[in-house]
């Protein structure tokens, strides 16, 4: 199975994150910011990859270095797990509603991270967390796993479905580009033969 664990530590976080990309969806998180322990259950829960998650960070501050480094440790295990991504069919796209609200990702696992949010807030805070924070989780993630991640928000009004829309269709375009493809499973899904840096 495709699994890994790494430890991220700094002088704002400690975290520790674990992912099995050939999971059922079965998580334990807790980062002590309760939202984004919602959306990264929400993460785990619909792209099927299981994800353990333990952070302690400055909360005394504010919320952004905990998020933004949460979205990185997931990032790193994500990509450990990947390994030489030898027969992932790379790609994934995902058109998610909820309730009012329609949002759009689009993926490719290609070693050359990108991110393209086009999402934007009503209201400065979900909860206790500022609505600026998710693109700085998504920013983290999509670098540190190595994924060209487009994330767009075509309409909705209320900002708790905007944003858990956004984290489930990058959950369901992630399960369908991990997907080991029985056609090409030996190979790297690139005409050079390699991920990184090329086409």
């Amino acid at each position: 199975m495709r699994k890994a664990r790494v430890e991220r530590n700094t002088n704002e976080t400690r975290i520790t994150a674990e992912v099995n990309l050939d999971g059922t969806g079965v998580y334990d998180i807790k980062t002590g910011v309760g939202f984004l322990d919602h959306m990264l259950e929400q993460l785990s829960r619909h792209s099927l990859m299981d994800l353990t998650v333990r952070a302690e960070g400055d909360l005394h501050i504010d919320f952004h270095h905990t998020t933004e480094d949460s979205g990185i440790a997931i990032g790193q295990a994500f990509a450990k797990a990947l390994g030489d991504k030898k027969g992932i069919t790379r790609y994934g796209s995902c058109l998610l509603p909820m309730d009012e609200a329609l949002t759009r990702v689009a993926l490719d696992i290609s070693s050359r991270p990108y991110l393209i949010w086009n999402v934007t807030f009503t209201r400065d805070k979900i909860g206790n967390m500022d609505t600026e924070l998710f693109r700085e989780w998504f920013q983290g993630f999509a670098q540190a796993a190595g994924i060209t991640l487009h994330v767009e928000n075509l309409y909705g009004e209320n900002n708790h479905h905007i944003i858990e829309s956004s984290f489930k269709a990058l959950a369901r375009s992630l399960r369908d580009a991990i997907e080991i493809d029985p056609r090409k499973s030996d190979a790297i899904p690139s005409t050079k033969g390699v991920l990184g840096g090329s086409l």
